[in-house]
């Protein structure tokens, strides 16, 4: 069998004393100035990859063929003709 509690009473716990409320006055209201936006920061760049320089493409000759077509063969040097069409 369990034992019976004596009936005690409970302290009442001390009352918290509250601070007296402070008079405000009528201040003006200030807008805050907005803060400046944030330069962001920017990554580094990675450097760009060389462009490969294309050859020199070759002249074709200028000349014709006793047929009335254009010659099909490369000029020389910094001529406009061929070695056969220079005559």
């Amino acid at each position: 069998m369990r034992k019976a509690k004596k009936a005690t009473k409970k302290k009442a716990a001390p009352k918290k004393r509250v601070a007296a409320k402070k008079k405000t006055t009528n201040k003006k209201v200030v807008a805050r100035k907005k803060a400046a936006p944030k330069k962001k920061v920017a990554a580094k760049k990675k450097a760009a990859p060389k462009k490969k320089v294309a050859a020199k493409k070759k002249l074709r000759c200028a000349g014709k063929t006793a047929a009335g077509k254009r010659c099909k063969r490369f000029a020389s040097g910094r001529s406009k003709f061929c070695s056969a069409h220079k005559r």
